[in-house]
């Protein structure tokens, strides 16, 4: 189950996925740390540049909504005007404010960071996204709330003060938003170079502490019943034509004859393993990865053609 990506992450793995992973949270020793990942001077520049655009970036405050106007501008292409792109001056005076900034899917719009979800997502079997937090000192940036996911927490500048409370009781819950239930079972200050995990569903909550302080949050996404469901009609109904429309009686019930036929053939051989890489594999499937068009190599080449 694993390779690099998870090893480069928190070093030791045998006793995490044996005592943390899916179960408890923990502040781990940490690893060489994940390489080639979005800094902080690359979010500069790409701030900077202007073309990063809502909803790639966002930013937040538990007292007050942050109106997607305060912080991104119209932009003028080919006489044509669209609004929703990252305004810079504006984005550090909300940080000033109190205001915390977040990148969303990193690994959609960052080669590296992509680089890396991905082996990560091979070690773990699942599907993986990348979110680039930063928030001032004593700011914090969401309230308590769930994640669908189990989330590897890195904190790459200043420090923050972590509350994780308990996970869901039962299947039943819902991500986002959630009320304080008791104490938290773990409250650590997370520090520059150090590496936190939460379990999928644990409620959570974060303070900026010293310094300006920036983590990059690994998502691990993992499937529902309803992923099942898609599955499950994949697998056992693939080869059935869904194009056809018969017209008349006998038409309609020889293709329900045939569709039962085709579920009882496969039926006896799916198995719930079976379903599940399947269910998993899907949503891993969705992830795209954007490969360099390589227009370098191809000026090269031709310009050699020429000579």
């Amino acid at each position: 189950m694993t390779s690099a990506g998870l090893v480069d992450l928190i070093g030791e793995t045998e006793s995490f996925l044996q005592e943390h992973w899916r179960r408890r949270p923990a502040v781990l020793p940490g690893g060489p740390g994940p390489t080639g990942v979005l800094t902080l001077e690359e979010v500069d520049a790409a701030l900077a540049a202007g073309v990063l655009h809502a909803p790639y970036v966002e930013m937040v405050r538990t007292d007050r909504i942050i109106p997607l106007s305060a912080y991104t501008r119209s932009r003028s292409v080919n006489r044509v005007t669209r609004p929703g792109y990252a305004d810079a001056t504006a984005i550090r005076a909300q940080l000033d404010a109190g205001g915390t900034l977040i990148l969303r899917c990193v690994e959609q719009w960052h080669a590296g960071t992509a680089e890396f979800a991905r082996r990560l997502g091979e070690d773990l079997g699942r599907k993986v996204e990348a979110f680039f937090f930063v928030t001032p000192p004593g700011a914090q940036g969401l309230r308590l709330h769930r994640d669908d996911a189990d989330v590897f927490v890195v904190q790459l500048n200043g420090s923050k003060q972590w509350y994780i409370h308990a996970g869901p009781e039962d299947a039943r819950w819902n991500p986002g938003p959630t009320p304080e239930t008791g104490p938290p079972l773990l409250s650590p200050l997370l520090e520059e170079g150090q590496v936190m995990y939460i379990p999928r569903g644990f409620a959570h909550r974060a303070t900026g502490d010293t310094g300006l302080s920036v983590h990059l949050s690994f998502t691990v996404r993992d499937i529902g019943v309803q992923d099942l469901t898609r599955s499950a009609q994949s697998l056992l109904l693939g080869k059935t034509p869904t194009g056809q429309r018969p017209i008349d009686e006998a038409g309609l019930l020889a293709a329900a004859d045939k569709l039962l036929k085709d579920l009882a053939s496969e039926l006896p051989g799916l198995t719930a393993e079976r379903l599940v890489a399947a269910a998993r594999q899907a949503q891993r499937d969705e992830v795209s990865t954007q490969q360099s068009p390589g227009l370098h190599l191809l000026a090269q080449s031709l310009g050699e053609g020429e000579a």
